[in-house]
């Protein structure tokens, strides 16, 4: 392949490992196409010059093979009408479920969402995509904005991308200040637990992708012109942050992880198993009636788990964080039957 383009893994049954080459997304596309995975056109995949795909999101995944669409569309459907009859519930007890879908840019926290909305009532579910905060936004309590944006009784909220733009993007390209973000670091769980305490069902799911996947999924967003929207000038500057953006990160992990609102890693590579392992893994943090644990079954360790356990490997190790005395996810603090009771007495 020529100097520039993406590197292909071919090694199987072992820990892979991609080179990592710098790519201006601007110039060095030539050669470059896309083509459909099973004739799904929603996930393309890159094509070297040499004709041969771009194989980026093996790089350490502890699978051989993408989960293929078919068995996908299986899955995807019968998790689909779990949410469904969670959806129900929710709005007959008055409960209230927020989920915030984090990671970095292209880990698919979009793509996941799509499909948690596809079939859900949209009257009692919604997406918040927060853009740039405005003047008055500006010169508020950091957390009020999204205050405003929270579930109220019998509704789901999912973030993409939520508070925790201070952690991440905003800590790492300057968009804050240090006192700023330490006051964040603070406050973020003194915030949830006000939240969980209320009864609210908080899941918190970190989207993470490898290093050199993410570029290949940059490169693809270039090239498709129904993608180019996302590729922002922010994308491109955190291509050269990738270990000033992993710091953040786990000083995130290290301050925010915790028993009542704990976070939990997705790996991505593979977009249909992360899309799949998340709506498991909200369907099992959400105590709906008539659960079908066939349908749900059990999280996939080796790609879902907590943020000491799940991580990629050119990111160092996170210690269990003190305030984290188990992976086992919480219960809701108060029960939203109750809260819903309360709700129709009003």
């Amino acid at each position: 392949m020529p100097s520039g383009s993406t590197q292909i893994a071919t090694s199987k049954r072992k820990r892979r490992n991609v080179e990592w080459d710098t790519v201006d997304l601007n110039t060095s596309l030539e050669g470059l196409t896309l083509e459909a995975d099973n004739e799904d056109l929603d996930d393309p995949i890159l094509v070297g010059a040499d004709g041969k795909r771009v194989t980026t999101w093996r790089e350490n995944y502890p699978y051989d093979d993408r989960l293929e669409r078919a068995e996908y569309e299986i899955q995807k459907r019968a998790l689909q009408v779990e949410l469904l009859k969670m959806q129900e519930w929710i709005q007959d007890t008055g409960g209230r479920v927020c989920v915030l879908f984090e990671g970095r840019d292209a880990a698919g926290k979009g793509g996941t969402i799509k499909r948690f909305m596809e079939h859900l009532d949209p009257k009692a579910a919604r997406i918040v995509a927060l853009g740039k905060p405005s003047e008055r936004e500006c010169g508020q309590w950091y957390f009020q904005r999204y205050v405003e944006q929270l579930p109220s009784a019998g509704e789901i909220t999912l973030f993409d991308r939520s508070w925790y733009n201070r952690a991440g993007v905003e800590r790492v390209m300057g968009w804050t200040s240090d006192e700023k973000y330490r006051l964040f670091l603070q406050q973020a769980p003194e915030f949830e637990k006000l939240l969980t305490d209320d009864g609210m069902i908080l899941i918190k799911l970190w989207f993470s992708v490898s290093r050199s996947e993410q570029r290949t999924r940059f490169i693809i967003r270039r090239i498709d012109p129904v993608r180019q929207w996302k590729l922002s000038p922010t994308d491109l500057a955190l291509i050269d942050r990738w270990d000033d953006f992993t710091e953040a990160k786990a000083a995130m992990f290290d301050a925010t992880d915790t028993d009542y609102a704990p976070w939990t890693v997705i790996r991505s590579n593979d977009k249909r198993r992360a899309r799949v392992a998340a709506m498991r893994h909200v369907l099992a943090r959400v105590p709906y009636p008539d659960k079908d644990a066939s349908i749900i079954g059990k999280a996939d360790s080796s790609i879902v788990g907590p943020p000491w356990k799940i991580y990629e490997h050119d990111e160092r190790k996170i210690n269990r964080p003190p305030g984290r005395t188990s992976s086992k996810t919480p219960e809701p603090a108060a029960s939203p039957v109750t809260a819903g009771k309360d709700a129709a007495a009003r």
